[in-house]
């Protein structure tokens, strides 16, 4: 809730007059601002606030809001055929306040549609933690293969769900063994 100092007489006027807020930000009449930011990125804005006194007065204060993501997966070392081997790392990053429950899988799928398990890893992510190299890696038969990374955290006294995903451009080819 935004706030006034000062000799303003009440009721009190708010609203964006420059800019705009995050998309899911709103900022009500009152003064107060809710919701909860739909896309990361750097949003700039002003700010009034009018009072209701004769004659009125009227100040306006820029702000800057930064919205990160709350849990980020990107390739460390992108998948790719090492002999036989699918391998790869990712690194994954909790910007959350809170520890997140992470489960992290990766699979290779087959042309046929069969998925491999080459990655597994279930803990806790602590708060403030970035770019945690999590690597994953497995001996797979002959023929082509996606790679999917998925990430999943949970704060679960909040009921909230973070899902990233990652995935291999084109099928790896693994050409040698069986």
């Amino acid at each position: 809730m935004f706030q006034a100092r000062g000799n303003s007489v009440p009721p009190l006027h708010w609203r964006v007059e420059k800019g705009t807020l995050p998309p899911g930000l709103s900022l009500e009449d009152n003064g107060v601002l809710h919701g909860e930011p739909e896309r990361t990125g750097e949003y700039r804005f002003t700010v009034s606030v009018t009072d209701s006194g004769k004659p009125q007065q009227s100040r306006q204060k820029d702000f800057v809001i930064e919205v990160v993501e709350a849990l980020t997966v990107v390739w460390k070392t992108p998948a790719h055929v090492s002999g036989s081997r699918i391998e790869g790392s990712v690194q994954v990053s909790n910007t959350t306040p809170e520890d997140v429950d992470l489960t992290f899988i990766v699979e290779a799928v087959a042309e046929n549609g069969r998925a491999t398990a080459i990655g597994y890893q279930h803990f806790l992510l602590r708060k403030a933690t970035t770019e945690m190299e999590l690597p994953f890696g497995e001996n797979l038969p002959h023929g082509g293969y996606l790679v999917n990374v998925d990430a999943i955290g949970e704060i679960a006294n909040r009921n909230v769900i973070f899902r990233k995903r990652l995935q291999t451009p084109a099928l790896l080819q693994v050409v040698v063994g069986p």
